[in-house]
């Protein structure tokens, strides 16, 4: 298995609805705690998003590997936040027999 470079430092989160005061809701992001990650760009490409053009990245994100269920693990949905860049988690994958790291498949959008 080829040695890791967990360099970044990134902030994982989930998101929460909050009421709006309008019988609606809003999305707000709490954050649930720090992960070191390697961060290796996949494809981009442009997309429109609401009638505007955005820039879309795929990116594969390497963390260390965690248990089903416990907090610090990555799942779909949820982002990890590199100050103000983020990275929207599709899908989680162990990378290894041991579960020793997880692989994060993500999209990072851009508008342009």
């Amino acid at each position: 298995m080829k040695p890791r470079r967990l360099n970044r430092r990134l902030v994982l989160e989930t998101p929460q609805r909050v009421a709006d005061g309008s019988g609606g809701f809003a999305v707000t992001w709490q954050p649930l705690g720090t992960l070191w990650a390697e961060i290796t760009p996949r494809t981009g490409r442009e997309a429109v998003r609401e009638g505007a053009p955005v820039s879309e990245t795929n990116y594969k994100i390497v963390v260390r590997g965690a248990p089903v269920g416990d907090p610090a693990r990555p799942a779909p949905d949820q982002r990890l936040r590199d100050g103000t860049r983020s990275f929207h988690i599709q899908a989680v994958v162990e990378t290894d027999f041991d579960a020793r790291y997880l692989t994060c498949f993500a999209t990072e959008e851009v508008a342009q």
